[in-house]
């Protein structure tokens, strides 16, 4: 059985398993985890009885686990799932793929944004600017690119910004040849910032005034004292008890050795020069005598959408959880849905969650199925 505190679960999608879920007024949108899954649309007016619009399938060996939607645009990410290479014979390729969504029923492709190697993660999109995370020629891992799409049928890059030893072709020294490459996860944009996570290489901050030239403001890394990767870095946008916090989401994956479940943390960037955390976030009982854990047990990610100061996480085992951070130095749990496994799978994998205009909450596993769930936490 299900296990909720102050959440039921309205409806449920039965579709294969995804990466993102993300709604743009009453539609739904799907990010599936692999092949030949792309992406699927949902109309979500009648939250209790959604109805199927739209399935964009991709070539075997790709993936377009994430979406973003905004004024009758969307992008998902293209790429390579598994293993190196990106551009293959098959002429697929990585990058961005454009669609005009005005009438989702009938998503329409505008263009293809291109990229070398293994494509693009995640990212984020406002409407007018894509904040992304590209394998790039030249350069080793994924760094962090700014496109302008006020034409979506020929985005721009207006800018981009790297950790100096990644830009090979440019003549860089490589520092890290017995540590992990790097890697930019993905951007999360709050006025003239750019919050980034950049994995086992922690977490920026930068100046993104002149987007043409972002500038490093500051940077911190818990790695490997902690060690698993930053995934997402959610600044909020105004301040909690007079200061100025961003919560700091590690991932429960790729281990650089055997630990305890990952967990959340709250920063203080009341001074931004000088991220400091100040308190942690976890689940009751996740970690009570430090021993390690399999991964996919702990944090995965808060949603980017959040109502108030309850911000809700997707955390893999187990499941949606609601935290309130009114008090950053001490956040609390206030509301929880824990899904039953999907069938043929040992435990549930909660991996994203965001949040619509009217408060209900969407929750997919990266194995099968998204539920909607109201709460009154929020």
């Amino acid at each position: 059985m299900a296990e909720a505190h102050r959440t039921r679960r309205l409806a449920h999608i039965d579709c294969p398993g995804g990466g993102q879920v993300w709604v743009d007024g009453t539609t739904l949108y799907i990010g599936h985890m692999r092949w030949p899954s792309g992406t699927t649309l949902v109309d979500v007016a009648d939250p209790a009885n959604p109805r199927t619009l739209a399935r964009i399938e991709l070539p075997e060996g790709w993936h377009s686990h994430k979406v973003r939607a905004a004024d009758g645009i969307m992008l998902v990410n293209h790429e390579r799932l598994g293993g190196e290479g990106g551009n293959g014979a098959d002429g697929f390729g990585g990058g961005l793929g454009i669609y005009d969504v005005s009438n989702p029923s009938e998503p329409r492709p505008i263009t293809k944004w291109r990229t070398a190697g293994k494509g693009v993660h995640r990212f984020t999109f406002d409407g007018r600017y894509a904040y992304i995370s590209p394998t790039v020629e030249g350069y080793v891992g994924n760094i962090v690119m700014i496109l302008d799409l006020a034409d979506p049928a020929a985005p721009e890059e207006v800018g981009r910004w790297w950790i100096p030893g990644q830009w090979q072709a440019g003549g860089e020294e490589y520092p890290w040849a017995d540590w992990v490459a790097p890697r930019c996860h993905h951007p999360h944009r709050l006025g003239d910032r750019l919050y980034v996570s950049y994995w086992h290489h922690g977490l920026f901050i930068l100046d993104i005034e002149d987007m043409a030239q972002p500038k490093h403001v500051a940077g911190l890394n818990t790695s490997p004292a902690f060690p698993h990767p930053t995934h997402t870095c959610l600044p909020f946008p105004y301040a909690l008890k007079g200061r100025r916090i961003m919560v700091v989401a590690d991932e429960d994956v790729a281990k650089l050795w055997p630990s305890p479940p990952a967990f959340a943390w709250v920063y203080d960037i009341t001074d931004e020069r000088l991220p400091i955390p100040i308190s942690t976030i976890n689940v009751d009982g996740a970690d009570e005598d430090g021993s390690p854990q399999p991964a996919m047990t702990g944090c995965h990610q808060p949603s980017d959408r959040f109502v108030g100061n309850v911000v809700p996480f997707a955390w893999f085992a187990h499941g949606l959880r609601l935290v309130d951070v009114s008090d950053p130095f001490a956040p609390r749990e206030v509301a929880r849905y824990l899904p039953d496994p999907p069938e043929g799978c040992e435990r549930a994998s909660s991996n994203d969650v965001t949040v619509d205009d009217r408060g209900l909450i969407y929750l997919i596993d990266r194995q099968r199925g998204v539920d909607i769930i109201e709460t009154d936490a929020l």
